[in-house]
């Protein structure tokens, strides 16, 4: 059976496995950026500017999906539990 409490648990982990994810991203990006570059510019025919601006609205739409589907519910559920 699903009570607020194991609803609330999941998004709670939901929202630390899932911001994890987006600092290792940026770690990735930020401390290795020549390395990632290079990897995919061997697949990719980008510029660098064009592929700072593609990590740049990944990491922007991952946050707004993190914010979405975890952060909002599991406040709304603080909220109203």
């Amino acid at each position: 059976m699903m009570t607020i409490e194991l609803v609330r648990a999941v998004l709670g982990w939901c929202i630390i496995i899932n911001m994890g994810i987006l600092l290792w991203w940026f770690l990735w990006f930020m401390l290795a950026h020549d390395f990632i570059y290079r990897f995919h510019g061997k697949w990719f025919k980008l510029s660098e500017q064009q592929f700072d601006g593609i990590h740049y609205a990944g990491m922007a739409l991952y946050k707004i999906g993190i914010w979405l589907f975890a952060i909002a519910p599991y406040l709304a559920l603080h909220i109203a539990g």
